[in-house]
């Protein structure tokens, strides 16, 4: 993978930190920011304890029959909040 030369700024304690920890890692400080970057998104990166809960569980052959019967009735770019305002719209006669 083709890499990019990025310059950060930073106080010189944060410097002497990083090349500290990268040398008793033994790698450089670039690959300590990848690292550390990584590491950083993985755990940003947000689960739904709900779907986490329920993924493992076999979905009935009833319900699956039941998907995509909507499908073509409404367009695929409207969104909750568009289909609330046009009802709404058309409720009150705006």
């Amino acid at each position: 993978m083709a890499t990019t030369k990025l310059t950060l700024s930073a106080d010189d304690e944060t410097i002497l930190l990083a090349k500290s920890i990268a040398s008793a890692d033994n790698i450089s400080v670039s690959k300590l920011f990848k690292t550390l970057l990584t590491d950083f998104a993985k755990k940003r990166e947000k689960t739904n304890p709900v779907l986490e809960k329920y993924k493992d569980i076999k979905i009935s052959d009833e319900i699956l029959s039941l998907t995509g019967m909507l499908k073509g009735k409404y367009p695929d770019n409207i969104t909750l909040w568009d289909a609330k305002y046009e009802y709404l719209k058309e409720k009150h006669g705006l």
